[in-house]
């Protein structure tokens, strides 16, 4: 009878594992939405007490004297991490991968992981040509006074 009560309780917690097991590798693995951020890097640091991951946040302006909003995101990748850090203070695009329900934040403290950086280099806007103006009626015609 102990035997039987020990076994079913270690196959449940055998269930119980591999459940959470796949629960995990499911959140990290498969991503809710992907996308693009542009703004300036304000920080970026390796952070936590056993599971450092690297958690930064760059400022989005939507339009010079705008108010930035603030855009939290993770890396998991140092060389991503490194090349955040060469591209500080310049305005750069990151492209996140949002992966919700992760059950712990030892694997990153925001949903959102960087995948790739990359800077936006301002170029300015091509000249237009202006266009002719049309000929007017009055155009071309000296009136005389009479």
């Amino acid at each position: 009878m102990q035997s039987k009560i020990l076994r079913s309780v270690l196959i449940t917690f055998v269930v119980l594992l591999l459940l959470a097991g796949g629960w995990l590798w499911l959140t990290l693995n498969w991503s809710y939405s992907q996308g693009e951020r542009a703004g300036y890097v304000q920080k970026l640091s390796k952070k936590g007490w056993v599971c450092k991951t690297w958690e930064g946040e760059i400022a989005m302006v939507t339009m010079p004297g705008a108010i930035p909003e603030k855009f939290e995101f993770t890396v998991r990748d140092d060389a991503v991490a490194q090349r955040i850090n060469l591209l500080a203070g310049k305005r750069v695009v990151l492209d996140y991968a949002q992966h919700r329900f992760i059950p712990s934040s030892c694997f990153g403290e925001t949903e959102y992981f960087i995948d790739q950086v990359r800077e936006v280099l301002d170029n300015p806007a091509p000249a237009v040509p202006s266009a002719p103006l049309a000929p007017s009626a009055a155009q071309g015609q000296l009136s005389e006074p009479h």
